[in-house]
C-alpha cells in the first residue's frame, strides 16, 4: 500500500512528488511518457515562484533561463504597443525543466514509472485501487491527479468539461529567430494569439491557441498559419526567417478554460486538472507550481497513515485552491474577449498604449504574490 500515487509528471506532479517523499511519504508517480520530452506550453513561468523553487532547491539555475521583463502585444493588423512587466518572469522549456524536476524527485526518495498510462482509478473501503496496463493494480491511501489539460480519466470521472466540446488547439514549435532575449510577445490574428519568448539554450518557444473549424476548413496546420496567422504581418515574418527546431510542431486538440473541480471521487487535482488559465496570462506554470505547495503542504499537515480525516483534508485544500485560483481563472476568461479578432485585438493594443493603469491591473490580476 503505497502512501500516495501520482497520476501525471508534469510541473504540479513532480512538485508534489518532491515534497512529499521529503517529507518521509511513500510517493510513487506515474507517468506515460518518458523524459525528456515537449509539451504544448508557452514555458514562461513568473517570477512568483521563485522563491519558493529556492526554498526547495528545485529552481533551475543549472539549466540558465532566460529573463523576461517586458510584454508587446500586437493586434491581427500588426499594430503594437510595449509594456514592462512589474514582476517579470523566464522562460524554459518543458522538455529540460521536467526532467531536471524529474531527476530532483528520484533524488528525493520518489518511485517514478514511465511510459505507464493509467488505465482507472477506484475508491472504496477507504483507499484507492489504480489500474494500469496489463491489468496491474497498486493500492494507494491518497491519490494526486495531475495529468494535465485533458485525459482518458476525466472521461471515467464523468467531469462535465470533458462532455462539452472545446473550439481550441494548442500548436507548439522551437525555433532560432532574430528576437530580443528579454520580452514575451503576443501576436493575435482571427481567430486566435501567438505567443513567443526566449527558453534556454538560444531556442524560443512560439505556441499559439488556434481554432478547431479553422484548422477543419484549411486542412492542414501548414496551410492554416498561412492563411490565417500569416495575416498579422509579425506572424508572417516569424514563419519565413526563422529556422524550425523540432521535426513537427507539438499539437494538443480541443483545449478547455471550463470552470473544473480540485477535488472529484476523493481524487487531488493539482496544476490544469484543477484548472486552467488562458494562455494570454502566460502564467499556468506558476499556478501548477504553486496549486502543488498548497496541496503538499496540506497532504504533510494532515496525513498519517494510521488515519486522518479526508474530509477535512478535501474540504481544506478545494477552499484554499479556490481562494488563490478562482479569480485568477475568471479574470482570464473574460480578459480572453479582446484577443483573437480583429476590433477586439485593436482595443488590446490600445488598452496597453493609453490605459497603462487598467492593463497593469489586468496584469496583476492574472498573476500572483511571490511565495
Amino acid at each position: 500500500m503505497k502512501d500516495i500515487i501520482i497520476i501525471g509528471g508534469g510541473l504540479a506532479g513532480l512538485i508534489n512528488a518532491i515534497r512529499l517523499a521529503e517529507a518521509g511519504l511513500n510517493v510513487l508517480l506515474l507517468e506515460k511518457k518518458t523524459y525528456p520530452f515537449h509539451r504544448v506550453c508557452g514555458e514562461y513561468i513568473s517570477n512568483e515562484v521563485v522563491p519558493f523553487l529556492e526554498s526547495i532547491n528545485a529552481f533551475p539555475y543549472e539549466l540558465e533561463p532566460s529573463s523576461i521583463r517586458e510584454f508587446t502585444l500586437t493586434a491581427c493588423s500588426g499594430a503594437s504597443a510595449s509594456m514592462p512587466l512589474d514582476l517579470g518572469g523566464f522562460g524554459v522549456s518543458r522538455h529540460a525543466l521536467d526532467h531536471f524536476l524529474y531527476q530532483r524527485a528520484q533524488q528525493a526518495g520518489a518511485e517514478i514509472c514511465q511510459q505507464t498510462a493509467v488505465q482507472s482509478v477506484d475508491f472504496s473501503e477507504g483507499h484507492f485501487r489504480v489500474t494500469l496496463p496489463q491489468n496491474e493494480v497498486v493500492e494507494a491511501r491518497l491519490v494526486i491527479g495531475a495529468y494535465g489539460k485533458r485525459a482518458r480519466l476525466d472521461k471515467q470521472l464523468d467531469r462535465p468539461f470533458i462532455q462539452q466540446r472545446s473550439p481550441y488547439i494548442g500548436v507548439k514549435y522551437h525555433m532560432r529567430v532574430d528576437f530580443p532575449d528579454d520580452i514575451i510577445a503576443l501576436h493575435n490574428f482571427p481567430g486566435g494569439y501567438c505567443g513567443i519568448s526566449r527558453v534556454e539554450d538560444g531556442r524560443y518557444n512560439v505556441c499559439y491557441l488556434g481554432s478547431r473549424a479553422q484548422l477543419r476548413k484549411h486542412g492542414s496546420i501548414e496551410a492554416m498559419e498561412a492563411k490565417v496567422l500569416h495575416q498579422n504581418p509579425y506572424l508572417k515574418n516569424l514563419w519565413h526567417s526563422a529556422e524550425f527546431l523540432l521535426d513537427q510542431p507539438e499539437v494538443i486538440n480541443e483545449i478547455s478554460f471550463a470552470p473544473k473541480q480540485p477535488v472529484v471521487n476523493h481524487i487531488l487535482m493539482s496544476g490544469d486538472t484543477a484548472g486552467l488559465i488562458t494562455p494570454l496570462c502566460g502564467n499556468g506554470m506558476a499556478m501548477a507550481i504553486h496549486s502543488a505547495k498548497i496541496l503538499s503542504d496540506l497532504i504533510i499537515q494532515h496525513y498519517s497513515p494510521v488515519g486522518f480525516d479526508r474530509t477535512a483534508l478535501e474540504t481544506q485544500y478545494a477552499d484554499a485552491w479556490k481562494r488563490q485560483f478562482a479569480a485568477r481563472l475568471w479574470v482570464g476568461r473574460n480578459t480572453q474577449r479582446l484577443f483573437g479578432a480583429k476590433i477586439s485585438s485593436e482595443i488590446g493594443v490600445q488598452l496597453v498604449k493609453r490605459w497603462r493603469s487598467a492593463a497593469r491591473s489586468i496584469m496583476r490580476y492574472t498573476h500572483g504574490e511571490p511565495f
